[in-house]
Parts: structure tokens; C-alpha cells; sequence
């Protein structure tokens, strides 16, 4: 089939991109310009742009569920942390609650250092938990098979 020529009127941005563009692939001009009104006139094309979108809302959506575990797991870390330590700290006397107020003010700016150095270079919980953690039992293992037995 022989082909008929067409004169296109474009940028110079995009004169040059297409330029640029056909010379690191070193094809021709009229090659890609044909291929992209192929692929612009293509019936498919909008299937094609729409699986496209697809992909990418799915990848978002699996990363929102992973953001939506990891703030589940903090909101229960402290909730677990604070539950522990109400019941398990007695309340002070009168007469010295001040230096525990002070001692506490102290404690507290240094775990707020150590906690800038961790989240700017350290290893994330995140992490230590899947790594130090062993693996929960599967819902259909029921718990003696889960569990070494302690009789003796």
C-alpha cells in the first residue's frame, strides 16, 4: 500500500521533543508521527488509557490499605502502652510531685531526641516487628498444634 504524505504544522516544543525523540530511538519522524495518530485513532485507545487508570487506582488503593494498617497498628500500640502504664504506675504524693514533674519534663526531651535520630536514619518498627515477631497461627490450626505444650 503506498502512503500519502501529510504536511502537519507543529510547535517548536514539540517539533524539537519529536526530534529529540526520533533520534535516540533513530527512527524516523514520519514513523512515529504515524504510529501516534494510529494509536490516537485506535478504538482501543481509550481501553487502553482507562486500564491504565485502572492500574495506577489500584496501586493507590493498596497503598491506602497499607497506611490504613500501619495507623491501625500505632492507635493500638498506644492504646496498649497507655492501658499498661495507668494500671501499673501508682500515683505520687504531694511532696514530690514537683521533681517528678521535673524529672519527667527530662525524660521526655530526650525521647523526643532519640525518636527525631530514629525516624531521620533507624530502622522503622514496622520493620522489627516483621522481623522479630514470629508468625501468628493461621486461622484453621487450632491451638494446641500452634503452641509447644508446657506439661511435663
Amino acid at each position: 500500500m503506498k502512503k500519502k504524505r501529510l504536511s502537519a504544522y507543529l510547535d517548536s516544543d514539540v517539533m524539537n521533543a519529536l526530534a529529540d525523540y526520533a533520534a535516540k530511538r533513530d527512527v524516523s519522524l514520519s514513523l512515529i508521527a504515524e504510529a501516534a495518530i494510529a494509536s490516537f485513532l485506535s478504538p482501543d485507545a481509550t481501553e487502553r488509557k482507562e486500564a491504565a487508570i485502572t492500574r495506577r487506582l489500584d496501586q493507590l488503593d493498596r497503598r491506602i490499605q497499607r497506611v490504613e494498617r500501619d495507623i491501625g497498628i500505632a492507635t493500638e500500640t498506644m492504646a496498649l502502652f497507655v492501658r499498661f502504664w495507668l494500671s501499673a504506675t501508682p500515683a505520687l504524693p504531694e511532696s514530690v510531685q514537683a521533681e517528678a514533674r521535673a524529672k519527667a519534663q527530662q525524660r521526655y526531651d530526650g525521647f523526643v531526641a532519640v525518636l527525631g535520630r530514629r525516624l531521620a536514619k533507624g530502622p522503622k518498627l514496622k520493620q522489627e516487628i516483621a522481623e522479630e515477631v514470629p508468625a501468628a497461627p493461621r486461622a484453621d490450626e487450632d491451638d494446641s498444634t500452634a503452641r509447644p505444650s508446657t506439661a511435663g
